[in-house]
């Protein structure tokens, strides 16, 4: 299991936390239970399977909703 924290443009409402955890939670390999999105500080922290998928895997999803991702950084857990 890997831990990431990826940067994301200023969130403009709380309706974006939600629809960025939704997108992450739905994706095989994340761990549901972990995901959160710190609205101030415009983050998405998460744990994940890096045998499952990759913080990129991660990063798509969040894109895909319209949101651009500043950077990540990935540690193991």
């Amino acid at each position: 299991m890997k831990t990431a924290t990826i940067s994301l443009e200023t969130l403009a409402c709380p309706s974006c936390v939600l629809k960025i955890e939704s997108a992450a939670k739905s994706l095989d390999g994340v761990d549901k239970d972990s995901v959160k999105v710190l609205f101030n500080s415009s983050k998405l922290k998460l744990d994940f399977d890096d045998e499952k998928l990759s913080v990129e895997d991660v990063e798509k999803a969040v894109t895909a909703l319209g949101y651009e991702v500043k950077k990540s950084h990935v540690k193991d857990k």
